[in-house]
């Protein structure tokens, strides 16, 4: 006869099975980490919400290289420090070469998964996706005279817009990502937007909201319990909600230039090269080149095209307010080079060591992606004397590298010197990866580069900044930490020289 303690040490039983069942499955001889427990994984020694300085934490005690269990399925393995991330991304290129999963952007939109494209593809897809992109976005301008013409246009627009702030203190947050978004539309659809267009505000503020959803503490708890939280509501809706604008944005512009498309004549935009390049290729089965590829890259390059350079411009103009001599200096190299009038060029940046010091010191300080996009491996791999099985997930804490205190002295300061040799020229520094390294490394890397030394020397060249509050009221800390570093919102004021 059953008991009500045979029910009782069945349950227990039930639930030691479950538990069991519960536990990461570890394949390979992987690197040393803390133990994981059943459903929670690491989640007592990393705090959903400060997920990067939890793993820097860890590292000291593990060391570089290490494994932690986000949440009770996912198993990743760490790299912290210049040395480590460059042994892997460069020494073993291939092999750490697939893309990883960010699992607040594996939504899907009107039947369209937002995981495809040119940023998440592995594999052939991958390859025949960014060799696509890539001729496109060089056969319209990018690194030729074409592309430096069109940021100098946007740029000059730009100062129209500051100026139009009549000395009143103001964010520039909105003004700044306009000007970028206005950059990669021309190049991607062939458009610029006014910056007084209600719609695009809209758009740009939706990629804005993407940047926050994504690095926010629920983005980050969301990380490690995707499986469970899809299904329940939460502010993971709204971030969907951000990445359906635009979605809908860029639908409306693959099919304007569809019904638009001139077979007989050069492309015009990336989106024209796509098409162009879909057409030919339509009787190969094996072609990557498909509607809904194309849709996510374009969705990539606008969303990445708009936030990554106008939050590293607005942190450096944060950083000038802060620290008044640094702008100083900054405004006599570019007044004695290039004088009042003449627009800055990139062939002026040799001519500017100083200027192009603190761009690159802005970007190590800020560390705007500082655990870097998830990797994973494409095949089992032996690193450092431990097996790491095909698939397994990689965190290239890209922050640690940009403040890996074996390179850079003092590495929490600013300090733009460390860019320049004793007699004053610009010196590269082998640990400077804010684009990270390897076969995945940033694909808009040159158009990044170009635009932010334009837009910073155009306005430092026509603007003197100054803050409404105290510079002690200043921060330089991060509003928000996770997959990107999203510095505070500020204001300022500027004066025509």
């Amino acid at each position: 006869m059953e008991t009500p303690g045979t029910w009782a040490l069945l349950l227990v039983l039930l639930l030691l099975v479950l538990l069991t069942l519960a536990l990461p499955r570890t394949r390979g001889h992987l690197p040393p980490g803390p133990t994981p427990l059943p459903l929670l994984g690491n989640l007592l020694q990393l705090r959903p919400g400060a997920l990067y300085p939890g793993l820097l934490r860890l590292s000291k005690k593990y060391g570089p290289v290490f494994t932690v269990y986000l949440g009770p399925w996912r198993r990743v393995v760490v790299l912290v420090g210049h040395k480590a991330v460059q042994e892997a991304l460069e020494g073993q290129a291939e092999e750490f070469s697939g893309r990883g999963m960010l699992a607040t952007l594996d939504g899907t939109f009107d039947g369209h998964a937002f995981c495809i494209g040119v940023f998440f593809s592995n594999g052939e897809r991958w390859r025949q996706l960014r060799r696509c992109t890539m001729l496109a976005l060089r056969d319209l301008g990018m690194g030729k005279r074409e592309g430096e013409e069109l940021i100098q246009a946007e740029a000059r627009c730009l100062v129209e817009a500051f100026q139009g702030m009549e000395g009143r203190p103001f964010d520039p947050s909105l003004l700044l990502a306009q000007a970028t978004s206005n950059i990669i539309c021309s190049l991607t659809f062939g458009l610029r937007f006014p910056y007084e267009d209600e719609d695009f505000q809209a758009l740009v503020r939706a990629a804005g909201g993407t940047v926050l959803g994504v690095s926010s503490r629920w983005g980050q708890t969301y990380e490690m319990f995707s499986r469970l939280l899809k299904h329940l509501p939460g502010p993971h809706t709204q971030l969907l909600g951000h990445l359906s604008a635009l979605a809908t944005f860029a639908i409306q512009q693959v099919q304007r230039h569809k019904e638009s498309l001139d077979s007989s004549a050069p492309p015009c935009d990336v989106v024209d090269a796509f098409l162009l390049k879909m057409a030919k290729e339509e009787h190969d089965p094996s072609t990557e080149l498909t509607d809904k590829n194309l849709l996510m890259t374009v969705i990539y390059l606008l969303f990445a095209g708009t936030v990554t350079v106008s939050t590293t411009v607005r942190y450096t103009l944060l950083l000038l307010l802060k620290y008044p001599r640094v702008q100083e200096r900054v405004r006599e190299e570019l007044i004695r080079e290039l004088g009042a009038d003449r627009a800055p060029g990139l062939r002026d940046r040799a001519r500017l060591p100083y200027t192009d010091a603190v761009l690159h010191e802005a970007q190590r300080l800020l560390a705007l992606v500082p655990m870097g996009v998830p990797r994973t491996l494409t095949r089992t791999t032996c690193f450092r004397g431990y097996t790491l099985p095909q698939g397994t997930e990689v965190f290239p804490l890209l922050g640690s590298v940009l403040r890996d205190p074996e390179v850079f002295e003092q590495p929490e300061e600013f300090n733009p010197d460390r860019f320049l040799d004793a007699d004053g020229r610009f010196q590269k520094q082998e640990a400077f990866l804010p684009f990270s390294l390897g076969k995945r490394v940033c694909l808009g890397e040159g158009l990044a580069r170009a635009e932010l030394f334009l837009l910073f020397t155009t306005l430092l060249q026509a603007f003197s900044l100054d803050s409404p509050c105290p510079l002690g009221a200043l921060s330089l800390q991060p509003a928000v930490s996770g997959l990107f570093n999203i510095p505070p919102a500020f204001q300022l004021q500027v004066r025509p020289h």
